[in-house]
């Protein structure tokens, strides 16, 4: 009775971590849209070229260190063949963002020249798809390394999971800010603004949720699914992100804050791994 008593609170507490570790990243991002409620005017350009280059080092860090590592660790007995499902899945990852790129309407920050299908969104519409758009892998890594650790068969512990939806909403509360506070500077209410911004970020654990639904389907090409959120995170920050931060004056700060994010992301997966 003892040892069912001791595996029930095992489960519960998996479960709970689980849950928070799969809100987590929401929570990321709706803290950094309330910041629409604390600061008045734009943002400076000095702090969004730091806030951009901080989350690119931790999507980097993320996708090296906790989706293609353990990736390549689950292959290991094809011997020299072990790298196969971290390239093939890290290459339909950015292909699959770059479908997602040139089919949804989409606004970038600082442009007025929208991307993807032509529509009649409006402006506001479009800054928060392309944020949305940003989330998606995000979500999907979440997914993918819970899922990575509740099977058993693989490197990727429990705290390991936990450390990368806690660095990516680490990441998420720049983005936030980024998205609400030109929404607010574009007329809307701060309220709007908010709800927006965090609503950009509620397709993470819509994500994550629906990898973890078709885990046991999964499983068997996980590590192709691993590298597979390597890649569509990668594509991200090297068709986005790191663009929007070196663009203009004040590069330097993007590349400042790069290093702080990649080495945060990259302690928090070794010292919680």
């Amino acid at each position: 009775m003892n040892f069912i008593t001791i595996n029930e609170q095992i489960t519960r507490i998996m479960t709970t971590t689980l849950i928070i570790g799969l809100l987590i990243p929401l929570l990321g991002t709706m803290l950094g849209s309330a910041f629409v409620f604390f600061m008045k005017g734009e943002m400076s350009v000095r702090l969004q070229k730091t806030l951009l280059g901080f989350a690119s080092g931790v999507m980097v860090a993320a996708s090296v260190w906790s989706l293609l590592i353990p990736s390549m660790e689950m292959a290991a007995d094809g011997g020299r063949w072990s790298v196969l499902p971290a390239a093939v899945g890290f290459l339909l990852g950015m292909g699959f963002l770059l479908m997602i790129d040139e089919l949804t309407p989409h606004l970038h920050i600082g442009t007025d020249k929208p991307e993807g299908m032509r529509s009649h969104l409006s402006k506001t519409a479009m800054l928060a798809l392309a944020v949305t758009i940003h989330n998606l892998p995000e979500g999907m890594a979440v997914g993918v390394v819970f899922a990575g650790a509740d099977s058993g068969v693989t490197n990727i512990s429990l705290a390991s999971a936990v450390a990368v939806s806690l660095g990516i909403a680490i990441q998420n509360v720049p983005e936030g800010a980024i998205i609400s506070m030109p929404m607010r500077a574009a007329g809307n209410s701060r309220w709007k603004s908010f709800l927006l911004g965090s609503l950009s970020g509620a397709v993470e654990p819509v994500g994550a949720v629906a990898v973890l639904l078709l885990a046991s389907l999964l499983m068997p090409v996980l590590p192709y699914m691993l590298a597979f959120a390597a890649g569509a995170m990668f594509y991200v920050v090297v068709e986005e992100l790191i663009p929007e931060a070196s663009n203009g004056q004040h590069s330097n700060l993007s590349t400042i804050g790069f290093a702080i994010g990649f080495v945060l992301m990259m302690v928090l997966d070794v010292v919680m791994g």
